[in-house]
């Protein structure tokens, strides 16, 4: 009788697959939030570049002088972009930071403006404005590996985008809670850079990065 039960396999398959299945789940779940973030990560990114090249448009069309930016347009670039991000929630999950990169007096790089769009708490982790317009070391805004620079004929628009990852599951199983992508674009046209950069005949609210 006991060896008629040791024989018996009956419902060993179920054993084995009731002892693989908290392991099959965590490898599937797993894989389908890196799949996700990485998703996401790829959104970021694109949106950033074309927040990068459209910021490079911008300007009111003159005549008798270089292309001015204002405070409005870039209202408008900000709330374009918020709607581009769709359900990333950019004005309450995440931040923008638009710098116009130019050249300084003294032929250095200067961050001569800087405007934010976003509750997201997330500061610049390449310069503030102002940077580099009285002597200050700036030698362009990026990582070491890869500074990008306005050229004397020239400015650049550099834009950090960041947002709060959510995830399909939970951010334990994502390689970070928040996802953030720079991009950078020359400015298309020749841009008036006097004063502070940004006209602001209309009294358009200011976004300022606080």
């Amino acid at each position: 009788m006991r060896k008629s039960f040791l024989r018996n396999q009956q419902g060993l398959a179920l054993a084995e697959f009731a002892i693989i299945l908290p392991v099959l789940l965590t490898l599937i779940f797993y894989g389908a939030e890196l799949a996700n973030y990485a998703l996401t990560r790829q959104r970021v990114s694109q949106l950033a570049l074309q927040v990068a090249d459209n910021a490079s448009r911008i300007g009111v069309q003159e005549v008798l002088r270089n292309r001015p930016i204002t405070e409005a347009q870039i209202n408008d670039l900000f709330v374009g972009a918020s709607l581009q991000g769709g359900n990333m929630d950019i004005k309450n999950k995440g931040k923008v930071i638009l710098s116009g990169l130019t050249v300084n007096k003294g032929g250095g790089q200067w961050i001569q403006w800087q405007r934010c769009y976003g509750k997201m708490v997330f500061a610049s982790h390449y310069g503030n404005q102002g940077d580099g317009s009285s002597g200050t070391a700036v030698k362009g805004m990026g990582p070491p590996n890869g500074k990008v620079t306005a050229t004397s004929t020239g400015p650049v628009i550099f834009v950090e985008l960041a947002v709060i990852y959510q995830p399909l599951i939970s951010t334990l199983w994502s390689p970070s809670a928040t996802i953030s992508e720079i991009a950078s674009f020359a400015v298309r046209d020749d841009r008036d850079t006097s004063g502070i950069g940004i006209q602001n005949d209309e009294k358009a609210p200011v976004s300022v990065c606080s």
